[in-house]
């Protein structure tokens, strides 16, 4: 639409005598995002980019829509009929237009107003079975997945199954997972070339993706990776990890340690170009012998599966890390001949909530396979927010590029990020990150937090007013702010044990309870915070002997698929900066000259044991949830 429409002199002419238009970047203002795309769905039932609204100069809009053509074409109405239709009646018909706008804002304030019930719904264990059946359902046995084409990787949604698999000891679940993860791996929405995951598959087999490259797709996925593969310890997992990020480093990471939104998916203005091979590229790069074998492999043919040209994939061949590895040399020299074409264009933008997620897939990452480079690009990149994406007074920004940090952060900035630093926490037991995590999460409270009915605001309450204060709650292409909210208020109580953080917790879900109970399943990411709430709880408190202990229990934790346990630990150099979050940790003493070890189970805590040995051996009899003990 940009290039038929908006380039147009024609176009441009219509639109600057009779209108002021206003091109708004959806990751810049998601609150206005947020707000004229429900106003989209109600008007029309659905919603989609480019987003095009007709508003009064209050704001009031009396036409949505999505992709128009230059001229009407058959039943679809053209943008410059459009036009000259709403200036002809802007000039004849205003009254009308402005009643019309005012009509749906109020329309929408009203059903706000309607969805505060006073009735509570409470919440119980009951919901995981019946968000754990809606996946059933929906499942794609064949190819993974969830439902029909398109398809989208959803990964909270595979979050959520990990966790109920393991808590629930439900093999189906792990299944589940594990045939959608290998399923996207095999198919030409992962890039075998390149590394890293395009937006979603336009085909139930994963084949032919939008090959648009999202941070937060990115970034989602490894987190599912990292956890899957804590739990399997498959080797194909630990590659793609590897594969993911290596991508994310070379070709979506700034200087100064952030990361870039969005790589398109055309070049010289064909989607898809920069990423396609026909059998005679391959064997021109790589010779007869090796290009014959790289092409049967990656089921490059004459025919094409793509336009002509080949999508290289793996789909129906069977899954050998060990042939993998043999072909890395042969992928290597492909993505260096890749480079030669034409780059894609790059969203540079660097998005605090965005940058959070990633930083949280590379700390499990590090988690997951012990390597300390991606405990640094995560380390440098919290850094990097920390001290750029913040005023004097603290207040989190949106967005940063050219040197430049922009609008006042929203509810997503916070919660993601706050939730960045408890993952760090976790990973490093650096009492700074906690700290710091503890500090936004009360400033999330204080801008966002609706306190006479619940939920957290989408934007806060020191921002530009607009039509509507939406909350948002679905948890969509990503997990919403409210359900990372629930998350992080439920992980910070456990580790901070401040009653004040349950009771948000309690109040959170009252909001919102009536919408997850009417269909868990779209709320996957609010299932994993209620699981915190309601699901049985390990506290291990490690008061540590030395160095080499903490190292040791970093190195053993994290072999670990853990959830639903909450780990704070203990040294004389960190308990005075653990005391300012979670004063309760000075109780704890070392009474024996080896480490020590307070576990409980259910707020029901059980006599310290001392040495790591002790540890291991409790670790693998009650809190190891690795798949082989399913």
């Amino acid at each position: 639409m940009e290039r038929e429409s908006f380039e147009n002199q024609e176009v441009a002419d219509a639109l600057n005598a009779n209108f002021i238009s206003i091109k708004v970047d959806k990751e810049e203002r998601p609150d206005v995002d947020t707000i004229y795309m429900n106003i989209c769905q109600a008007m029309n039932g659905h919603g989609g980019w480019p987003l095009t609204i007709l508003m009064t100069p209050n704001q009031e809009p009396f036409y949505a829509g999505t992709y128009l053509p230059k001229n009407s074409k058959g039943q679809m109405l053209g943008l410059m009929e459009l036009l000259a239709t709403v200036s002809r009646m802007w000039k004849t018909e205003r009254q009308r237009l402005n009643e019309s706008g005012q009509e749906i804002v109020r329309i929408l304030q009203n059903q706000s107003k309607g969805e505060k019930d006073t009735k509570k719904i409470e919440l119980s264990k009951l919901i995981f079975g019946k968000g754990y059946i809606g996946f059933h359902q929906q499942f794609d046995e064949e190819y993974g997945g969830f439902g029909q084409a398109p398809k989208f990787p959803t990964p909270h949604n595979l979050l959520f199954l990990l966790r109920y698999g393991a808590l629930y000891q439900d093999e189906f679940a792990i299944h589940m997972v594990e045939k959608t993860l290998e399923s996207m791996y095999q198919g030409g929405i992962y890039d075998h070339i390149g590394g890293g995951f395009s937006r979603y598959s336009t085909d139930e087999k994963w084949l032919v993706p939008h090959f648009e490259k999202m941070l937060y797709d990115n970034a989602l996925l490894v987190m599912v990776y990292a956890e899957a593969y804590q739990m399997t310890k498959n080797p194909l997992y630990e590659m793609i990890i590897r594969e993911t990020l290596q991508y994310i480093m070379a070709e979506m990471t700034d200087d100064n340690g952030g990361f870039y939104c969005a790589q398109d998916a055309d070049s010289e203005g064909e989607e898809g170009k920069y990423y396609v091979f026909t059998p005679e590229e391959v064997i021109k790069v790589l010779g007869e012998e090796e290009g014959t074998r790289f092409n049967g492999f990656y089921q490059i043919t004459e025919e094409g599966n793509f336009e002509g040209s080949n999508i290289p994939n793996r789909i129906g061949m069977p899954i050998d890390t060990e042939e993998l590895k043999k072909n890395k040399q042969s992928r290597e020299k492909l993505y260096e001949y890749r480079k030669q074409r034409m780059s894609l264009h790059k969203d540079d933008k660097i998005l605090t909530s965005w940058n959070s997620l990633m930083i949280i897939a590379f700390t499990k990452a590090y988690q997951a396979l012990g390597d300390e480079t991606y405990l640094n690009v995560a380390m440098k990149a919290q850094q990097f927010l920390a001290d750029t994406m913040r005023d004097e007074n603290d207040r989190l920004y949106i967005r940063y590029r050219d040197e430049h940090r922009y609008g006042l952060g929203n509810l997503e900035d916070y919660a993601f990020f706050s939730l960045a630093q408890i993952t760090l926490y976790e990973a490093t037991f650096a009492p700074n990150y906690l700290v710091s995590a503890v500090r936004d999460a009360d400033e999330m409270i204080r801008l966002f937090w609706d306190a006479q009915d619940g939920g957290f605001y989408f934007y806060g309450s020191d921002a530009e007013s607009l039509i509507l204060k939406p909350k948002e709650v679905y948890d969509g292409a990503i997990p919403s702010g409210n359900s990372v909210a629930a998350y992080v208020l439920a992980k910070l109580e456990k580790l901070t044990r401040k009653d004040s953080y349950w009771e948000l917790v309690e109040k959170q879900f009252q909001f919102l309870g009536r919408e997850i109970s009417a269909y868990p399943s779209a709320y996957s990411f609010a299932l994993c915070a209620l699981m915190i709430k309601l699901l049985e709880n390990y506290e291990l408190v490690c008061v540590i002997k030395d160095r080499l202990d903490h190292d040791e229990l970093q190195q053993l934790l994290h072999q670990y698929y853990m959830p639903n346990t909450t780990i704070l630990v203990i040294e004389e150099e960190n308990v005075e900066g653990l005391a300012i979050v979670a004063p309760f940790a000075a109780e704890y003493k070392r009474v024996v000259d080896e480490s020590q070890f307070y576990i409980c189970e259910n707020i029901s805590c059980l006599p310290p044991i001392a040495g790591m040995e002790a540890l291991k051996d409790y670790l693998e009899e009650h809190l190891d949830y690795r798949k082989y003990q399913i």
